[in-house]
């Protein structure tokens, strides 16, 4: 099992290191953290990032409010499918694609890979079908994945892993994959753990957004994505609650299980570099 890293998506709002805690600049550098893993059932792929319809026409299916708040930068290089090509596969190669969440800059490129089946909590599609109020329709947009044929969806609970309750034997997926529910961000939000050699690896999507609020000492985060985590919560004392279970979990089991959210750039670098390095390890040694 071979795990790529891909930014599938550029965000630049204005506020500088107010938002990412590093740019010098007025506009901050956001990014969608995705994977790809190559299975024996073929290429799953953990979020999509902004597709190819997002790209060519924005405004017909996006929020305008959200392309103008996070600055979103439009460019096909950033689409799943550019970077899944680029890697010398096709679309129809991928056959999964496991959500966090139905947020427009998680579900984008959806549409990107019609022959995938869509794995996602039953509680997250019941809420983007149910849509009332300002954030709540423009977080969740139906033409990113209208045209999805094969849905799997799977109800809370399950086995223990590391504390959390895990669905695991996600159906055509490896047992190596699972889903871990982590609720307040959305309503059916859950991580993506994902088994490999060197130990698990835990995509926390949006339960968390800056790299610091994982530090055990003293967690901190920026005052940009401490406000938006705000906005976009819909549950805020499970969103903390398991904020500090994710904090306990990446100090108590750090040989164990490294985690890293959807939509920091450092932790995404570190994460990319540290596997293209693998990657050209395993390629001199061959």
């Amino acid at each position: 099992m071979h795990i790529h890293h891909l930014n599938c998506g550029c965000m630049c709002p204005v506020g500088g290191a107010l938002f990412d805690g590093f740019s010098r600049g007025l506009t901050a550098r956001l990014v969608c953290h995705c994977l790809l893993v190559e299975t024996n059932q073929g290429l799953v792929l953990i979020d999509t990032g902004f597709g190819l319809r997002d790209v060519n026409s924005p405004y017909a299916r996006l929020s305008p409010f959200f392309i103008h708040f996070n600055g979103i930068q439009f460019d096909r290089k950033y689409t799943a499918i550019a970077q899944v090509e680029q890697l010398g596969f096709s679309a129809r190669d991928v056959r999964h694609i496991v959500l966090t969440h139905l947020d427009f800059d998680h579900a984008g490129g959806l549409e990107d890979f019609p022959e995938a089946t869509v794995h996602v909590m039953q509680t997250e599609i019941d809420a983007a079908q149910d849509r009332h109020g300002f954030i709540t329709t423009q977080r969740y947009r139906p033409d990113q994945w209208d045209e999805v044929k094969r849905w799997k969806f799977y109800s809370p609970g399950g086995e223990p892993w590391f504390g959390f309750q895990a669905v695991r034997d996600l159906e055509g997926l490896p047992p190596e994959i699972l889903l871990v529910p982590l609720v307040g961000h959305t309503r059916g939000h859950a991580g993506i753990a994902i088994q490999t050699a060197e130990g698990w690896l835990l995509n926390a999507g949006d339960a968390y957004f800056y790299r610091h609020e994982m530090d055990s000492s003293e967690p901190r985060c920026t005052p940009g994505m401490r406000f938006y985590q705000w906005m976009m919560e819909v549950d805020r004392e499970a969103r903390l609650h398991n904020q500090d279970r994710l904090r306990a979990l990446s100090r108590d089991r750090s040989n164990d299980v490294r985690l890293f959210c959807s939509h920091d750039a450092i932790e995404f670098k570190a994460f990319a570099d540290q596997s293209s390095d693998s990657q050209n390890l395993k390629i001199h040694h061959s």
